[in-house]
C-alpha cells in the first residue's frame, strides 16, 4: 500500500507492506485523515516529546529507527475482520475510531507505533472495540474532525460548567476554534477568543465567537472585563481579591496554545478565583510562580484525550449539527501534498485543519 512515512526526519510516500488484522481486529481503508498539531510536534521534536512521555509514564513509545505513519484524525472503511473477531459492524461500513489498540500486557497508539499505520497511509489495522459507526451520509472528511473536537469536548467537560461563565479561549488552532463551536453549542457565553492571527480571528467568528481580539491591540481580559463584570470592578483591586462588593460572572480560561510562559500569564492576568483549562500541549520546561496563583486561589486544570462515551457522542453531534466544525477545514491534499503541509501548517495564517483525501 501507499503511505506517507516519517523516515530519518522526511515525510516519503513510499509502497509498505499492508498490515494484517490480529485476534480481535478489523483491517480498513482510509478514507480522509487530518493533519493534528501533535504530528507537527512529533515529526520536529521527535525524540524530545517521546523522552517526555516516558518520563511521565505515558504509554506512546515507537522507535524512531524504524519507519512511523501517522495519522491518529481518520474515517475509514472496514475492508476485512481478523480472526476471532465479532464482526458486529459489517464489511463496507464507515467508521471511527479512538486511535488506541489496548491490551492486558500493551498499548499502541495509532499513527505513533511501529506495529500500527495510521491514516497517513491507505489501509490501517483498528480495535474492532474501539470502532464507531458513521452515522447516515455524514461526510468522511467532516466525520474525521471527531478526534480533535473530541478533545475539546472533554476540556469543557473537564471545566465543569454551571452555565453562567464567560470563558476565554487562549488561541484559535484547530482545538481553540472546536473550543468554540463545543462552548456555544452548550449555550455559554459570551465567548471571547484571542489570537494574534488574523485569518484565525476570523475563523473564530465564524465558529460563533462573540468576542474575537488582537492581543496585541487588546488584553482578552479587557474584553472579559466589558462584558462579564459589573460597573467599576478592579480585576486587580482588593475587593475583587476577597471576593467584596458586586460580582461578576466566573471566568474560565481555556489555553490552547502551548508555549511556555503562558500558563503564567494567564495566573498573573485573569481575575481571582478564575478556572484555568490548560489543552495546549507545551514541549518545553515551564514556569509559574505559585505565589500569584494562591494569593488569587486560582484553580488549574490539564486536559489530555478523552473518554470512548463523549468520542462516541462527538461524532453523532457533528451528524446531527449539534456541533459544526466545518469552518476548521482549510485545505485538502492528496499524500504527495502532506510534507508541503506540514510546512504550511507551521504558519497561522496559512491553514487551521488541513484534511488528506483518498480516492
Amino acid at each position: 500500500m501507499k503511505a506517507v512515512v516519517m523516515r530519518d526526519k522526511q515525510l516519503l510516500v513510499e509502497s509498505i507492506q499492508a498490515p494484517t488484522p490480529g485476534a480481535g481486529e478489523v483491517l480498513v481503508k482510509t478514507l480522509a485523515c487530518g493533519i493534528c498539531g501533535s504530528d507537527l510536534h512529533m515529526f520536529h521534536h521527535c525524540e524530545h516529546v517521546l523522552a517526555n512521555f516516558k518520563r511521565g509514564n505515558i504509554p506512546v513509545a515507537f522507535d524512531v529507527r524504524q519507519d512511523v505513519v501517522f495519522g491518529h484524525e481518520f474515517c475509514a472503511q472496514i475492508l476485512d475482520h481478523g480472526p476471532g473477531s465479532d464482526k458486529k459492524l459489517k464489511v463496507g461500513t464507515r467508521v471511527c475510531s479512538l486511535p488506541f489498540v489496548i491490551t492486558p500486557s500493551s498499548f499502541d497508539h495509532v499513527g505513533y507505533s511501529n506495529r500500527y499505520p495510521g491514516g497517513f497511509g491507505e489501509q490501517m489495522v483498528l480495535s474492532e472495540s474501539m470502532l464507531v459507526p458513521v452515522p447516515g451520509d455524514l461526510p468522511a472528511e467532516i466525520a474525521a474532525l471527531t478526534e480533535p473536537v473530541t478533545v475539546a469536548v472533554h476540556a469543557v467537560n473537564r471545566a465543569q460548567l454551571a452555565g453562567d461563565e464567560v470563558p476565554i479561549v487562549i488561541g484559535c488552532g484547530p482545538i481553540g476554534l472546536a473550543m468554540i463551536a463545543v462552548l456555544k453549542s452548550r449555550g455559554i457565553g459570551p465567548v471571547i477568543a484571542s489570537d494574534f492571527s488574523a485569518k484565525r480571528r476570523a475563523l473564530a467568528e465564524k465558529m460563533g465567537a462573540d468576542v474575537v481580539v488582537n492581543p496585541a491591540e487588546q488584553s482578552p481580559y479587557q474584553s472579559w472585563l466589558q462584558v462579564a463584570a459589573p460597573s467599576g470592578y478592579d480585576i486587580n483591586g482588593p475587593m475583587a481579591l476577597f471576593g467584596l462588593g458586586p460580582q461578576p460572572k466566573p471566568c474560565v480560561v481555556f489555553e490552547c496554545v502551548g508555549i511556555p510562559g503562558l500558563i503564567q500569564q494567564v495566573i498573573q492576568n485573569a481575575p481571582p478565583r478564575s478556572r484555568l483549562i490548560v489543552v495546549g500541549v507545551c514541549m518545553e520546561s515551564d514556569t509559574i510562580e505559585p505565589l500569584i496563583g494562591i494569593g488569587k486561589e486560582m484553580n488549574v486544570h490539564f486536559s489530555f484525550g478523552y473518554s470512548g462515551e463523549e468520542f462516541a457522542q462527538t461524532l453523532h453531534d457533528l451528524a446531527d449539527g449539534r456541533l459544526d466544525a466545518t469552518p476548521l477545514i482549510t485545505g485538502t491534499v492528496q499524500m504527495a501534498g502532506v510534507a508541503e503541509a506540514f510546512s504550511a501548517l507551521g504558519k497561522p495564517d496559512e491553514h487551521a485543519k488541513v484534511m488528506i483525501a483518498f480516492d
